[in-house]
Formats: structure tokens, C-alpha cells, sequence
């Protein structure tokens, strides 16, 4: 129990000291500024779930406020009217959404994504997992604080298109969960994601 609780603590002060570290120099890859970095005031707390962790090894959890009234309003049909194309890494007919370099703001070309999980997630009576990633660049504890913000931030908005918050349980991979391992700027945009899944 001992050991439990210290690493709780040693997770949040380890994700307090992460927000303040610089990134690192990409050079002009159009995906943020050279020294950029997250902030936010912002703070979530790191629940240990030990051996019942369902989502294996570098998995963070953080437990969902209240929120929401989970009304459903949708139907089917809304739901598959628009084709998608592009990479994807979510389930559940989900679809991922993607970030800048050091950013953990949901970017224009994600709003069509974000309406449509929406959408899938008012339709559906089961939790959400949503699960934050990022590139492998920074230290593995600054990573899983800005896949832990990435998480959030989808969080956010999906209570705000009415889910309820209960339902949603976040987790962040950090760097540990690729989708691609190419050195390439193409495979680093899309490791800088959240997905979202059915809790099963």
C-alpha cells in the first residue's frame, strides 16, 4: 500500500515538474516552434490501478468527473453519413485525433473528428476509453504528461458535446504506444494523437 501511494505522489510530482521542461529542437518541420512548450494550470490526478491495469504496461488512469447528461439524441444514421479517409487509430468507429508538435489544443482540421465522435459517443451507452500519445521526442515523464493533457483536452470537448464525464476514463501511453516507427516527419504526425475506444 506504502509503495502505492509513493508512486502515485512520485507520478503527479513528475507531471508537475514535466510541464515545465522545454522541447526539443526540431528544426523547421512546421510543426512548432524550436523551444516550444505545454502549458497549462490544469492538474489531473494519476490513479494506480496496479495489477488490474486493462490497458498494459505504461498505462496512466485518471478517473472522470461528474458531468453531462449522456442524452442521446443521435441516430445511426447520423453517424455514418460522412466518409472518412485518413489514418486512424481509434475503435469503435471513432476516430482519432491528432496534434501539433507540443501541443495538446484540438487544431481546426480535428473539429470534423471531434463532431463526429460526438456523435458516436451520445449514440452509445458503454465508457470511453481515451488514450493520449505522443512522438518519441522529450523524456518518457514529460511525454506521459502531454499524452495525459492530449487526453484531457478530447475529454473536455466531448463533455461539452454532452457525454457524460463519468463515462470516460482517460490514459496516457506517452511515447509507449506507436503506430508507426519510421524517423519521418509523417510517421512522428501520427504518433501525436488521442484515440478512443469502447471500455471493455
Amino acid at each position: 500500500m506504502i509503495k502505492k501511494v509513493i508512486i502515485a505522489i512520485s507520478l503527479a510530482l513528475l507531471f508537475l515538474a514535466g510541464c515545465g521542461q522545454p522541447a526539443p529542437d526540431l528544426g523547421d518541420n512546421g510543426l512548432g516552434g524550436p523551444g516550444s512548450s505545454v502549458d497549462d494550470n490544469s492538474t489531473v490526478e494519476p490513479v494506480d490501478i496496479g495489477e488490474d491495469n486493462p490497458n498494459g504496461a505504461g498505462g496512466t488512469i485518471v478517473n472522470g468527473g461528474a458531468g453531462g447528461d449522456g442524452t442521446d439524441t443521435i441516430t445511426p444514421e447520423d453517424i455514418t453519413e460522412t466518409t472518412f479517409t485518413g489514418n486512424n487509430s481509434s475503435a469503435d468507429n471513432f476516430r482519432s485525433i491528432y496534434f501539433d508538435f507540443d501541443r495538446y489544443n484540438i487544431a481546426s482540421s480535428m473539429e470534423s473528428n471531434m463532431n463526429h465522435n460526438g456523435k458516436v459517443a451520445n449514440s452509445v451507452s458503454s465508457s470511453l476509453k481515451i488514450e493520449g500519445n505522443c512522438d518519441e521526442f522529450g523524456t518518457d515523464e514529460y511525454n506521459y504528461a502531454l499524452g495525459l493533457k492530449r487526453a484531457k483536452t478530447v475529454k473536455d470537448r466531448l463533455s461539452s458535446q454532452g457525454v457524460d464525464s463519468r463515462r470516460m476514463v482517460m490514459v496516457s501511453f506517452g511515447e509507449s504506444n506507436p503506430v508507426c516507427r519510421e524517423t519521418t516527419d509523417s510517421c512522428y504526425d501520427r504518433n501525436r494523437r488521442v484515440d478512443i475506444r469502447l471500455a471493455r
